[in-house]
């Protein structure tokens, strides 16, 4: 190694990381030994031009792959193919001389993934025997856990949130290393799901809607209401929000008394390898299955076997139709679906009059649109995607939002600047990148211009090593029109485009014939008749209208729904508990020893 590479040279050292790394994993050299040497290399070498990495050395995590099916946890065994997880980031200081033109200070480093773990890639056979392990369970709805008693599921669920809160800081880790989060959010990510779930248990617990006694309401017939299970459910979640997300889904679910078949994401899918332990000591065998791998190998024929009674899915809409479509019998499969969305800011002219302004209102919606756009880099479903400006102002404020967002820390989850963990952080993959720079390009080929500085730009690479990193600088991009790609698309990324418009019926039309309906954000500083009939218009089309304010998911006992491809299905505290439960109704006429009769069952009855 030292005849082929000059320590001297950071971007060296990463080159021999990188080697060392290919090497060890098949074998070929005692990684830690020549890691080592290495170390000790690069350390003879060191010069003063270096500058400092921007974060303490850090230990990245490895999650090894594991099987969960039929309640037994074990590792892969030796006809499961294990696929290599990586995440970001290794980070090698530069110095100027090493990086791209123009890299600032803070950038000159050369970022390159690391491995974080091994992922079982399931075949088609391997993932029937998962849903066979389902079938089982269910029994014809007579198993062991649709058969418990509501409180009984609750008191597991409740064992299961105990055992998971001890591996919350293993989550957090893999969390950041793996989908980017920084260590707030994903500390957050962790946090909300605890709360969700405690949350839906509260609710079931004072709600009348499970089983709260007779209603004599109806002359001599007599009713008892609950909500009892649906079945089988496949529940296939995202990467971006891979544990809360699906479990505000896979959770209603288990309570109700369903039986979970649960697609750990390709991408965002160790944190789920995590929870399989507390599962295992938890629940009945058989109750939730783990199936991982490509998913077009192992979710059609899942659903193909027509033993899938619902689909909970979060993702893309052509995904969802693919596997609805697959089902030998799609009347009876119900539906869950939260699906993509385009959402608008629409920010109104009375705004930016002189009259009516005022600094600290505009300021106040400025944080608004940041925290909308890119908070995590703008993969959220809820992000909003598209911002309409009156074009008399649409300079202006796409110059206001270009500050903003250069003041925004870049740099990896773990790091601080100013007491503050990094605001954009790497995406999860280079198709990611490459999807984003296709978006940018297309625009400005089409007439638009990226508004600040380095925007779309790739920090943390050398000029002759190039690098793995994903840490893209937001790009704002204006004027965005219509056939520009990001105008329609759902980006999913740090990308904000600003399209100016000279007529509030434009708006209206891109909603009105829009794929999506998912949320809108209406941004003024007065309330007036126009901006009352546009949320007239708007309750039509979308399934939130916010005012003043980012689109999001929360609170979440407020309903989150969607129309059009952005949802089939409810999401919330209360509203998920029936999108995966059937009303039940126990029924007799108060005549002759029936109401005997039926207390006799209800001593003797778990319902």
């Amino acid at each position: 190694l030292s005849r082929l590479f000059d320590f001297r040279r950071p971007v060296a050292v990463a080159r021999a990381r990188y080697l060392i790394m290919k090497l060890s994993i098949n074998n070929w050299l005692p990684a830690a030994f020549i890691g080592a040497t290495l170390c000790n290399q690069h350390a003879a070498h060191a010069t003063d031009e270096i500058v400092t990495p921007t974060s303490p050395s850090r230990v990245s995590p490895f999650v090894r792959g594991k099987v969960f099916v039929d309640g037994t946890v074990r590792d892969a065994p030796s006809d499961v193919e294990l696929a290599d997880v990586y995440g970001c980031c290794d980070s090698t200081a530069l110095s100027a001389d090493e990086c791209p033109d123009g890299t600032d200070s803070e950038h000159r480093r050369l970022l390159t993934r690391v491995k974080i773990g091994t992922m079982p890639q399931m075949t088609k056979e391997q993932a029937l025997q998962a849903l066979n392990s389902a079938v089982t369970a269910w029994n014809g709805g007579s198993g062991t856990w649709p058969q418990m008693s509501l409180s009984e599921r609750i008191e597991a669920i409740q064992k299961f949130m105990a055992e998971l809160r001890h591996k919350r800081e293993e989550i957090v880790n893999v969390l950041m290393y793996e989908i980017g989060k920084n260590r707030l959010d994903a500390e957050a990510e962790f946090d909300r799901t605890l709360q969700f779930v405690e949350k839906t248990i509260k609710y079931i617990q004072s709600s009348n809607d499970f089983g709260s006694g007779w209603d004599a309401s109806n002359g001599p017939t007599r009713l008892f209401l609950s909500r009892a299970a649906i079945g089988i459910v496949l529940c296939l979640g995202p990467y971006n929000y891979p544990l809360n997300e699906t479990y505000a889904a896979l959770i209603p679910a288990l309570l109700m008394g369903n039986v979970a078949v649960l697609k750990v994401p390709t991408v965002g899918g160790l944190a789920h390898l995590l929870t399989v332990e507390a599962f295992a000591k938890s629940l009945p065998p058989g109750t939730i299955n783990f199936i991982s791998g490509s998913g077009r190998t192992t979710m059609p024929p899942l659903v193909e076997s027509g033993k899938i009674d619902s689909l909970a899915f979060i993702g893309g809409s052509g995904a969802a139709d693919k596997l609805i479509k697959a089902h030998p019998e799609p009347h009876r499969l119900k539906l869950f679906l939260q699906l993509e969305a385009k959402n608008m800011g629409v920010y109104l002219p009375d705004l930016f009059e002189s009259s009516s302004n005022d600094d600290s209102h505009m300021e106040r919606i400025m944080k608004e649109t940041v925290a909308g756009t890119l908070s995590f880099n703008g993969q959220r479903c809820t992000a909003l995607k598209l911002l309409f400006v009156p074009k008399d102002h649409s300079e202006q404020f796409a110059n206001m939002l270009a500050e903003k967002v250069e003041h925004m820390s870049v740099g990896l989850p773990w790091e601080k600047s100013s007491d503050k963990y990094s605001q954009i952080t790497p995406l999860p993959n280079e198709s990611r990148i490459e999807y984003m720079r296709a978006l940018i390009e297309d625009a400005v080929e089409k007439g638009a211009r990226i508004v600040n500085k380095n925007g779309g730009r790739v920090v943390g690479t050398a000029n002759q090593a190039g690098g793995e990193s994903t840490l893209m600088i937001p790009a704002i991009l204006y004027p965005v029109t219509p056939g520009m790609r990001v105008y329609d698309e759902e980006q999913f990324g740090p990308v904000v485009p600003i399209a100016p418009y000279n007529s509030l019926d434009e708006v209206l039309k891109y909603a009105r014939e829009g794929k999506y309906g998912q949320q809108v954000s209406i941004f003024k500083s007065t309330a007036s008749e126009a901006s009352a009939q546009l949320v007239d218009r708007f309750s039509t089309v979308f399934g939130k209208i916010n005012i003043n304010s980012q689109c999001g998911r929360s609170p979440d006992t407020a309903p989150f729904s969607g129309r059009r491809s952005s949802a089939m299905g409810v999401m919330s505290v209360a509203n998920a508990l029936m999108e995966f439960s059937i009303p039940t109704v126990i029924s007799y006429k108060d005549v002759a020893d029936n109401e005997e009769i039926v207390r006799g069952i209800e001593v003797h009855s778990k319902f």
